[in-house]
């Protein structure tokens, strides 16, 4: 089952170390400590079945036959596409459509969705032959189904991460990285907008960079002429957007605008990371968490509840591990050779790595307030179960290196 010799046996033990941080936080954010009174909810509890069934899942997945997990991506990928149309038709919980509720476990397909949409566009673009356009093009049409039924759940959120998960597959797939460039400077440009200067000075940046790449006159023409059309057709949108959506933006930018409303949540968030000091309350003792005052602290913002109760010391102790972890898929990335292998577990590094950067920085204020967990931290089984089985498929891609092409 497991060749000792190519088997990453580090990934494997900073992914059990981070399910056990991750239980351990959860015990705490379950645990409210009112003078003498002590009460704690059941979802550590919970969330250590989960981590149970989710590391016997490794084993399963080892043992599994490589030609028949490859068999199985495609009819696993039409269920849950399946399985995400039917839950738009369940009752709303807090006015999303997202999870079906059964024996009192809530699944949530738009989770498995992202490691099979990731295994999908994988297979696809690795094909031989493929010029630049096609991959592009068979990588954008495998997501949009995906992400058009996330979106009408809705969780705005969640798409983001296939988004930055293509890219990364894309740039695995050696696609130029002027291509890259022109797929992510309408975003730059929606940034540059707020100030005529950035504009000129982005615009500018943008011609070069393509220059450089030696792309036609015609493109660098296009692209500009685009670029330059969506930088000013902002401030046009933003008069379009109705009050409480620009005031979503405005708070972000600054909480303190409405500070019991849309900024509640970073406001009481920077406030627990803040008053942790450099080593924290103490195991059980914050109080933003048993006041109440933050919001999710078991789920969004259990990040807040770890910078209260161990301060900076340990909030930089998490980031270390999940630095040697990401760094670790990186190096093992790079000892795989079979195409298909290699843009998936790009794929599975940057959706991994992308929600934990969006997490920690919706904690710390310095991106908006967006429900995606922390990997591998954060309370939910769905999310605990998939993210395992991600890093799964990796060590499973390394332990059979050389076996099978």
């Amino acid at each position: 089952m497991i060749n000792r010799k190519k088997f990453d046996f580090v990934l494997l033990a900073l992914l059990i170390l981070l399910i056990t941080i991750g239980c351990i936080a959860i015990y705490s954010a379950s645990t409210t400590v009112i003078s003498d009174t002590v009460s704690t909810q059941a979802f550590w509890w919970r969330q250590i079945i989960f981590a149970g069934i989710a590391l016997g899942m490794i084993v399963l997945l080892l043992k599994l036959p490589m030609p028949i997990f490859d068999i199985l991506v495609l009819p696993a990928f039409a269920l849950n596409i399946f399985a995400l149309i039917v839950v738009l038709f369940t009752p709303a919980v807090n006015g999303s459509h997202r999870w079906f509720s059964l024996g009192g476990i809530n699944i949530q397909p738009s989770e498995s969705v992202k490691l099979l949409t990731i295994l999908m566009v994988a297979r696809y673009i690795s094909k031989e032959n493929l010029n630049e356009y096609r991959q592009m093009l068979y990588g954008f049409a495998i997501m949009l189904l995906p992400v058009i039924l996330i979106m009408i759940e809705p969780d705005f959120g969640t798409t983001l991460v296939f988004w930055a998960s293509l890219l990364a597959m894309l740039i695995a797939a050696e696609v130029p990285l002027f291509y890259i460039l022109l797929i992510i400077s309408p975003v730059v440009s929606v940034v540059a907008s707020i100030h005529w200067a950035l504009i000129l000075i982005w615009i500018v940046v943008l011609v070069l960079l393509l220059m450089w790449s030696r792309l036609s006159w015609v493109a660098i023409t296009v692209s500009g002429v685009i670029n330059v059309f969506v930088a000013l057709i902002m401030p046009v949108f933003w008069m379009g957007l109705k009050d409480y959506q620009q005031n979503r933006i405005l708070t972000f930018i600054d909480p303190t605008r409405d500070p019991l409303g849309a900024g509640y949540q970073i406001i009481q968030s920077k406030i627990a990371v803040g008053s942790g000091s450099l080593t924290g309350k103490g195991w059980l003792m914050g109080t933003q968490k048993n006041m109440n005052f933050l919001p999710e602290h078991h789920t969004d913002f259990i990040f807040s509840v770890i910078g209260e109760e161990f301060g900076f010391v340990g909030s930089m102790f998490l980031l270390l591990i999940f630095a040697l972890f990401f760094g670790r898929i990186i190096h093992d990335i790079n000892q795989l050779k079979v195409k298909e292998r290699k843009i998936a577990s790009a794929g599975i590094f940057a959706y991994l790595m992308f929600q934990s950067f969006i997490n920690i920085g919706m904690n710390i204020g310095l991106v908006p307030a967006t429900g995606i967990p922390l990997p591998f931290i954060s309370y939910g089984g769905s999310n605990l179960l998939i993210n395992t089985i991600s890093v799964a498929v990796i060590l499973k891609y390394l332990n059979e290196r050389g076996f099978i092409k």
